[in-house]
């Protein structure tokens, strides 16, 4: 394998850490129909999405001369997919793409055969598929599939949907597709294509995003709306919950609703951190909701402090909204270095310790003899936490109070987030109380669960009877059963 395709070493996270202290979205998708360079343009699309996976990307693209094309390689978009001697491999007027983290897939130098898009041969043609989400009874497939004779190229899960459409008696690819997820459980947003459509799909419960935009006498399908911003693509429409649609240069847009509708239960933590802050999502900004989220916050959890700082970036808009509503000055006590993607050194034990202050820095001038109000987004692990409040002492604040942007993660996800195990979450093992002197500040709040729900539009908070999003990693009430985890021994929350 060339050096091109290794995985970068040590690889730190899009916020800032290096110890996983953060929840990471699992892979952003993008696709685009009835435009010449086709693969250029869900480039750039990819380019928007690359907070939602920065492991590796992938690209297929159809011309009719040449049949499929693809290209997969580790790291960066930029690093990669902007070189003009691999975009010219790519030709054609239709193409898919996928960035990604991994949880279900393997990790390593052999782990180039989990990048997406996978790519499937059948009677009626070829097809490329990229997911957004996770298959929650993903092992058991695979099981059933291998007894019957399937060859799996990759550890993803994502595989198992081109081995479903491989069995399906169905005529079409479209068909073998909605055949193929009818028997896929868990979260998924696909996008997909054959020589001559492009395919957008969400599950039943719309746990995952998936947007619909319009680029001249093209069309193109995203993750979010911010990467159509990028292209230049007008935002038309969400693709909604349980719908598959089927996109051709000729004839637009066709809508299909194959699967038995259920009541939506949209991921409430693309909300908090996933979605990139210029995003629409539910007719919503993204960044105004976080803004909300921390008026929220000022009001459920006041504090007399003389400063508003947010842990960059994903705390600002919250930290923003939370020094409007609570008079408290906002300042920038905490200073990004944006151009720290990886460490410019070879990581040494030493260097990998220094972690947070590879990316961050004390503004000492504005923090120092000062009580500081902390707003981050959320707390997994706390070590990350724990660094941040320890630059700040040092710095010479009078005190550290943390105000969390989301309620307690005491829950794994199992939908294409990628969660440490429920052990590993400080919020599972521990009340508020013993979070904060485990992270050695002054006081620790986080945003209430109705808080959130209220922020995000719902202004009577969270129905306990038929919650309006899903919130599994706090609440414990998972939409979907884990059938897979379940079966490895997982123990989920005891009813009430």
């Amino acid at each position: 394998m060339s050096d091109a395709h290794m995985p970068p070493a040590h690889p730190f996270d899009y916020d800032g850490s290096s110890d996983g202290d953060k929840l990471r979205e699992e892979c952003g998708i993008f696709g685009v129909v009835g435009l010449s360079d086709a693969a250029n343009f869900v480039a750039l699309g990819l380019h928007a999405l690359q907070h939602r996976g920065q492991e590796a990307g992938g690209i297929v693209s159809y011309q009719p001369d040449q049949g499929f094309n693809s290209a997969r390689r580790f790291g960066y978009v930029r690093d990669n997919f902007t070189k003009q001697s691999l975009m010219e491999t790519l030709p054609g007027q239709l193409a898919i793409g996928h960035v990604r983290y991994s949880t279900a897939g393997s990790k390593g130098p052999t782990a180039i055969r989990d990048v997406q898009p996978f790519f499937g041969e059948f009677s009626m043609g070829g097809a490329a598929i990229a997911h957004n989400g996770n298959i929650t009874n993903a092992d058991a497939l695979r099981r059933e599939m291998i007894d019957r004779g399937s060859i799996f190229q990759s550890s993803s899960d994502s595989e198992c949907i081109i081995h479903l459409m491989a069995r399906s008696l169905q005529r079409d690819i479209p068909a073998r597709m909605e055949d193929a997820l009818r028997r896929v459980e868990g979260a998924f947003s696909v996008v997909a294509m054959t020589r001559t459509k492009l395919i957008g799909v969400r599950d039943p419960l719309g746990v995952r995003p998936l947007v619909l935009g319009r680029i001249g006498d093209g069309w193109c399908l995203s993750s979010e709306t911010c990467a159509l911003d990028i292209i230049g693509a007008e935002y038309v429409r969400e693709i909604e919950p349980g719908e598959m649609v089927v996109i051709t240069a000729e004839k637009g847009v066709e809508s299909h609703h194959p699967f038995r509708p259920a009541r939506p239960r949209f991921c409430i933590f693309e909300h908090v951190y996933f979605s990139r802050p210029d995003s629409i999502i539910g007719g919503r900004s993204v960044y105004e909701t976080r803004r909300q989220i921390g008026v929220e916050l000022a009001r459920e959890a006041a504090v007399d402090a003389d400063l508003v700082c947010p842990v960059p970036d994903s705390g600002t808009p919250a930290a923003i909204g939370f020094a409007h509503e609570s008079g408290i000055p906002y300042g920038m006590g905490i200073v990004r270095n944006q151009y720290m993607g990886r460490t410019f050194i070879e990581p040494t034990e030493q260097i990998r310790n220094m972690g947070v202050r590879l990316k961050l820095n004390v503004n000492r001038a504005l923090i120092r003899g000062k009580k500081v109000i902390l707003v981050d987004d959320s707390v997994v692990r706390g070590t990350t936490s724990r660094k941040i409040k320890e630059m700040i002492l040092d710095a010479g604040a009078k005190e550290v109070h943390f105000r969390i942007a989301s309620p307690p993660t005491a829950w794994p996800c199992f939908y294409g987030v990628d969660t440490p195990q429920r052990e590993k979450l400080l919020a599972a093992t521990m009340s508020e109380d013993e979070m904060c002197a485990h992270l050695g500040v002054d006081s620790l709040r986080f945003i209430s669960l109705d808080g959130l729900y209220r922020a995000v539009g719902e202004a009577g908070g969270r129905d306990p009877d038929q919650p309006q999003y899903c919130d599994a990693c706090f609440s414990g009430e998972y939409p979907v059963e884990p059938a897979d985890m379940i079966e490895k021994g997982f123990q989920m929350k005891a009813a009430e």
